[in-house]
């Protein structure tokens, strides 16, 4: 059964996300998420069905049928939605600096686990196709590759934090 805290992530990855419709089932539990398209207006309110647990009646003994009780969780209302951009390259000073950008909202890894190495260090020289980094995301570790070739001058993030889309995370001296 989810939590109420796993239900407002969601929530909050599906309103930063392009996807309008979102429906998961799971041990009798149902959550459909419907997105409006209009900035002004409120969010469609979530529908969570879970099950009721059986209980038995303390006088009779007799069990009671278990049943799917609805329960509406309202999203927040919105004035208006929040535009979210990512970070362009032109606002770093330097103009041979380039920014590797986390492509979503999740927990920024150097490393695939505590005790490895860290996927890059500041000199080390990376390639396009290279991992830099892992961004997590409601349980799924997502490779992020650094897109530009050079040489890592900054590491902007520390191990463990919690990193939004569009949000720098390296800069890289190109070659």
């Amino acid at each position: 059964m989810l939590k109420i805290q796993e239900i407002r992530e969601i929530i909050k990855l599906i309103d930063q996300s392009s996807i309008d419709k979102f429906t998961y089932e799971a041990d009798g539990a149902k959550i459909k998420i419907v997105k409006s398209n209009t900035s002004a207006t409120a969010m469609a309110p979530v529908q969570v069905q879970m099950p009721v647990p059986d209980v038995q009646d303390s006088t009779s003994g007799a069990q009671a049928v278990q049943q799917v009780a609805p329960v509406t969780v309202e999203a927040p209302k919105k004035v208006a939605a929040p535009v979210v951009e990512p970070v362009a390259e032109e606002k770093v000073a330097d103009p041979s600096l380039k920014s590797i950008v986390s492509p979503m909202v999740g927990t920024f890894y150097k490393s695939s686990s505590p005790e490895a190495a860290p996927f890059v260090q500041v000199g080390q020289k990376v390639g396009t196709e290279d991992v830099v980094c892992i961004v997590e995301a409601m349980k799924l570790f997502n490779e992020i590759e650094a897109e530009v070739s050079g040489e890592i001058v900054e590491i902007l993030v520390k191990d463990g934090q919690l990193v939004e889309y569009g949000q720098p995370l390296f800069l890289v001296k190109e070659i």
